[in-house]
């Protein structure tokens, strides 16, 4: 055999080697649910920044309406809750590469996650808004014409706003929204008149700048996009684990647990009905 020859053998068998390799991992992916029985912990990733769904308080504890409900599900199975705080862009990353169990943080249901992740039923909706300064006269959307967008990076209204550029991308400053890591950051940018308007989560805007006091200064204008979904994300091969969770969220809204969590943070029950 010459070495030519030779050489392109052992290509050709490495490839072959690697394909089995892939095709084993992908039909013998083990679904997290033991291990987390075993372990008697989840680790739960999430954007600490997120009010009122996971956030740091002022005491630098993770506090909020996701982690009350995640504590609520995982008590049933005796099984602790760590809240491990991620970059909220690299959420589907952190999970496909095990350091983390699940995305829990006011986690929007879109199709393009859907191909990434596998969701459990869903326990809130939610819509994307536009928030705008009254001092600035932005009281409509077709307002933003040649305006500056603020966004969150990673976020479902990021994605909305490329899916659906009718409604905003078409007419904002540059045909494109600042990026911003998190919505603190964003609202800061607000203030300043950095940016003339801000695209994000109903839950975030009302919760933020009603605790603020800031509720009166702002406009919080409807968008267009369509509603959205909070679920929690697992990987696709953990069936029994969603499967779990959903059989919590059942059971909590029940047995009223679910209720009294909602009060607490919304003054409503806000599970779904459908």
């Amino acid at each position: 055999m010459t070495l030519k020859k030779f050489l392109s053998a052992i290509v050709v068998l490495i490839a072959a080697v690697a394909l089995t390799a892939c095709g084993k991992d992908s039909k013998t992916a083990k679904d997290a649910w033991s291990d987390i029985k075993d372990k008697k912990e989840v680790v739960i990733g999430f954007d600490n920044t997120f009010v009122p769904m996971g956030f740091k308080d002022e005491n630098g504890k993770n506090v909020g309406f996701d982690i009350d409900l995640a504590n609520a599900v995982f008590d049933k199975y005796d099984i602790k809750v760590k809240m491990q705080p991620i970059d909220w862009d690299m959420k589907e990353t952190e999970l496909k590469n095990g350091s983390i169990d699940l995305i829990w943080n006011g986690y929007s249901v879109t199709k393009a996650r859907e191909k990434k992740v596998l969701f459990t039923t869903a326990y809130m909706k939610n819509e994307q808004v536009l928030v705008t300064k009254k001092s600035s006269k932005i009281t409509d959307v077709a307002d933003m014409k040649d305006k500056k967008l603020g966004a969150q990076q990673g976020s479902s209204g990021y994605e909305a706003f490329t899916n659906q550029p009718e409604i905003l991308m078409d007419i904002v400053a540059s045909g494109d929204a600042t990026q911003y890591e998190d919505f603190n950051s964003a609202l800061l940018d607000l203030k300043a008149d950095r940016i003339d308007g801000l695209l994000i989560d109903n839950v975030y805007a009302n919760y933020y700048l009603t605790k603020n006091g800031e509720i009166a200064e702002y406009n919080i204008i409807t968008t267009g996009y369509d509603s959205e979904d909070f679920a929690v994300g697992a990987r696709k091969a953990d069936k029994e684990l969603v499967a779990n969770i959903n059989k919590a969220f059942k059971e909590l809204h029940e047995s009223g647990a679910f209720q009294k969590i909602s009060e607490k943070w919304f003054s409503e029950d806000v599970y779904p009905t459908k």
